[in-house]
């Protein structure tokens, strides 16, 4: 969708047809003013104990008409809905009296204790959701009084039904035998050839990392590693958009980073190191499996100040400087890379800040959007040739689309420099960090 938008309205190159990829993790930060309005209505109607009209606006509100992720239907005070979340389908209804919901996460043929010990403990860390049996199906269920259902609490608990039978779901059949997975049916296939470029270019990516890292002193260069590692998380997730038990691999890399424990740098980036080496071994068919499409309701991640998002940019660029500074542009390019990459990997961000960190993407990896069947390329690295102008425009066109919710915003792009792409990644996410994403 971003893609189809920024190839509207070129002047030097004619618009793009861009493939049906997606990219990265869902958000749902951005809901228009209409959207926004609904949730409003409905807790204002809860208020006034009209709890039928305060569902209808609540499931409107939390519909992504552009993805049609949630059908709701209600006939007088009873009604039923179902919305998706990632490899899970939510399913529920509601009378004048109660509202409950349920997601299956998979199959059981045969009792098994450490299964069910796995979800005893795990329901400890539920607020308003709870594991339950049903014949030999494992599922998970939400329920609340229609007159204890607010908006609020709806929101909560919904998200938390879903958001941890996502994930759930892949982790129980990985780590227990027993079980089977069901209920899957809704996935949508991604082409062959998507999958085959995918696979080379998690391989080459990974690969031209750990050499990198391979060509340094580990010790002096503890930080600078630490920075590639963590990117490559980043990258690989926005641009691979891996399920399952691919996605779970790389959150526990990242994990052993952010670990808050006494272990140095260096153990650490070895640790993460010996990680990466296992995920490149994957076969390309194990692989395969965690490469789907699916649709979102929640995002599994939650929304920051935007200073939250400029600190992270403004540390990584000076932590770059140096490695600018002494000719290390790989280190430098990816360090500049990391304080946005890791904004749109851990917070919910404003979907104008996403079209530019895509459009930043895209200007550092043509050769993998060209290989997905893009026609513009923003960024020749072999001739360090950039679309100057495409870039530009690009920008401003994405500013005139967002110019009513963010009239504040003005991305500065006579300060972009175009000489090669450690100043060009510099100075854009420089920009990044000064806009002001206030509402008026």
């Amino acid at each position: 969708m971003l893609d189809k938008l920024f190839g509207r309205g070129k002047k030097k190159t004619g618009p793009e047809a861009a493939p049906d990829t997606v990219f990265g993790r869902y958000s749902d930060n951005n809901k228009p003013l209409a959207k926004v309005n609904r949730w409003t209505d409905a807790d204002n109607l809860f208020k006034e104990k009209k709890y039928s009209d305060s569902l209808d606006a609540f499931f409107e509100y939390l519909r992504d008409d552009s993805l049609q992720n949630v059908v709701y239907e209600r006939n007088g005070a009873e009604g039923r809905f179902e919305f998706y979340q990632g490899s899970k389908i939510v399913r529920g209804n509601f009378n004048n009296e109660l509202l409950k919901a349920e997601v299956t996460l998979a199959r059981m043929p045969q009792p098994s204790v450490p299964v069910m010990r796995r979800l005893l403990e795990m329901n400890f860390n539920l607020y308003y959701s709870r594991f339950a049996l049903d014949a030999d199906r494992l599922c998970m269920r939400f329920d609340s009084e229609i007159e204890t259902a607010s908006p609020s609490k709806l929101y909560y608990g919904l998200k938390e039904l879903a958001t941890r039978a996502d994930k759930q779901d892949d982790l129980l059949v990985q780590d227990f035998a027993t079980l089977q997975t069901t209920d899957s049916e809704h996935l949508g296939e991604i082409s062959a050839k998507e999958k085959e470029v995918k696979y080379e270019y998690l391989q080459k990516w990974i690969k031209q990392t750990l050499d990198a890292i391979a060509g340094v002193d580990a010790d002096k260069f503890s930080g600078g590693i630490a920075y590639l590692l963590l990117s490559l998380i980043y990258k690989i997730d926005y641009l691979i958009a891996p399920e399952g038990k691919l996605l779970n691999n790389l959150e526990k890399i990242g994990g052993i980073y952010f670990k808050k424990d006494e272990r140095p740098v260096v153990e650490k980036n070895r640790d993460m190191i010996e990680e990466f080496k296992k995920l490149a071994a994957i076969s390309k068919e194990e692989l395969f499996k965690y490469l789907f499409r699916s649709k979102y309701t929640f995002s599994i991640v939650a929304p920051q100040p935007y200073k939250t998002i400029a600190d992270s940019i403004h540390g990584a660029n000076q932590n770059m400087l140096w490695y600018r500074d002494n000719n290390h542009p790989l280190f430098a390019s990816q360090i500049s890379e990391y304080g946005i990459s890791y904004c749109q990997y851990s917070y919910s961000l404003p979907r104008v800040i996403t079209e530019l960190y895509h459009l930043f993407i895209r200007v550092n990896y043509p050769e993998y959007f060209s290989a997905l069947g893009y026609k513009i390329a923003y960024y020749d690295p072999k001739q360090n040739q950039f679309a100057s102008q495409s870039i530009i425009d690009s920008i401003k066109e994405i500013q005139n689309r967002w110019k009513d919710k963010f009239p504040l915003l003005d991305f500065k792009t006579q300060n972009l420099k175009f000489d090669n792409l450690v100043n060009f990644n510099h100075t854009f996410t420089t920009e990044l960090e000064l806009l002001n994403t206030d509402s008026k």
